[in-house]
This record gives C-alpha cells, sequence and structure tokens, in this order.
C-alpha cells in the first residue's frame, strides 16, 4: 500500500483538487493506491535533448524506445513525440537556463514541490513551458487559475523570472476528438483568484490532504491480486511513495 509520504507537486496538487475536504481526500486515496504503470518523464528529457541540445530526432527516437521497452507503453510516448517536434521546430531560442527547484509552503507540514523544466530566452523575452501530457481531462476552470495565481506567487520571489511568460504547453486529447493536440495557452490570459479564493481552495485541500494521510497511515497492505487499476505517471513529481515513477 503507497503512503502519503510527502505533498504532491503543484500540478498534482490542483489536479485533485474538490470542492470539499472529504471528497479532496478520496480522490488523494484513490491516486494512492493506484501504481504508474509507466511514465511521461522520458517526454521531458527528449524536450530537452532537442531544445537545449539539438540532439537529432531520430536519435530521441531511439532514447525514448530504450527508456520505455515496453512496446504498448514506449507507442504512448512515441505518439506524442512528433507533436513536441512541430513545435519545437518554431523555436529557436538565444539562449537557455536551468531552474532549479522551488517550491510553495502551503503549511509547516505541507510543503508544495514545483520544478520547471528549463527556461529560453528569444530577442530578450524569457519564456518557461510547461508540458501537460494527461491524455483526457486537462487542467481547465478553477484548478487552472488556482495553478496559475500559485505559479505568479513561486516566480515573483525570484527577480529573474517574474517577467517571463509562462507557456502551458497541453497535449491532451480535444473534446470530441480521438487524437492527440497540442493546445498552447499563455498564463497571462488564465485568470487568476482573489486571496480569499485562494485561500479558501488550498484551506479545502490541505485539510483533505491531512485526512487522507491520516487514515492511509492505519491502513493494511492489501494482496496483489486486490490492487486497484493501475495509472501513468506524468512525470513531473507524483503524490505518493511508490515502486514505480
Amino acid at each position: 500500500m503507497a503512503k502519503l509520504t510527502s505533498p504532491p507537486s503543484l500540478q498534482h496538487l490542483v489536479r485533485t483538487w474538490r470542492d470539499s475536504p472529504e471528497r479532496t481526500k478520496k480522490v488523494l486515496i484513490n491516486n494512492a493506491r493506484s501504481r504508474p504503470i509507466f511514465s511521461y518523464a522520458p517526454l521531458h528529457v527528449a524536450i530537452r535533448e532537442m531544445l537545449v541540445l539539438g540532439v537529432p530526432y531520430h536519435q530521441v527516437v531511439e532514447y525514448v524506445r530504450r527508456a520505455e521497452k515496453r512496446a504498448d507503453y514506449a507507442k504512448i510516448l512515441l505518439e506524442i513525440l512528433p507533436i513536441i517536434r512541430r513545435h519545437l521546430d518554431g523555436v529557436s531560442p538565444d539562449f537557455f537556463q536551468d531552474i532549479t527547484p522551488r517550491s510553495y509552503s502551503l503549511a509547516p507540514d505541507i510543503i508544495i514541490p514545483f520544478q520547471p523544466p528549463v527556461v529560453y530566452g528569444i530577442g530578450g523575452q524569457l519564456t518557461l513551458p510547461w508540458c501537460i501530457f494527461w491524455r483526457k481531462n486537462p487542467l481547465a476552470g478553477k484548478p487552472l487559475s488556482l495553478f496559475m495565481t500559485l505559479v505568479d506567487e513561486i516566480l515573483m520571489e525570484d527577480p529573474d523570472l517574474e517577467t517571463a511568460t509562462f507557456q502551458l504547453l497541453d497535449f491532451s486529447i480535444p473534446k470530441d476528438e480521438e487524437e492527440r493536440q497540442l493546445s498552447i495557452r499563455d498564463g497571462r490570459e488564465i485568470p487568476r483568484l482573489s486571496v480569499a479564493e485562494r485561500d479558501d481552495m488550498l484551506g479545502i485541500w490541505a485539510e483533505g490532504f491531512r485526512r487522507a494521510r491520516a487514515e492511509m497511515a492505519g491502513m493494511k497492505e492489501e494482496p496483489k491480486d486486490r490492487q486497484p487499476e493501475q495509472r501513468p505517471s506524468d512525470g513531473q513529481g507524483d503524490l505518493f511513495e511508490q515502486g514505480v515513477s
């Protein structure tokens, strides 16, 4: 049985937020009980190799196949890779900069990690890309507004990044469509929350997280033949202590 040993990433926080602590708790527990079956992490490496290092596309494809040797899961990663390539073919940065891990202090016992992959500059304008590889149900509505509100607060602590354009790259399947498509959103266009709205949503999530952590601490290990359905990891930091990333 997975345990809630540490808080999730910022993206997972807003992904698991619901409108009450009890509903949030249930989502957190359900996610903790389903092990990731594969990870999107190789795609983050692939983006860096193509964008920063200029690695030829065929070599990136081979890297992904080596990183995920199971054909069915490699196919999922490889169906996204051409979309990434088409986007990056139109991006010619003047420079790149690695970003050290950041965090958002929600409470003394809840420190939320935030790890942007890279920031790049074109003509003096910094861009911070953020990829969402979930197949369905991308961030939207109040969770997306909460995400961007917290991103703003984190970036304002760094004078070098507070003027950067935060760019959301969503690789999900649009409603009524059958294949993934890239949707690019400028973070400046996404509505932010008021302080009261932010505090209300974070208070609900924090209470749900604490309830889930306490409840799971007392759970017994489930037999392997009763394990819940598995799920993919987005490679951006999972919520729980798992054997598979």
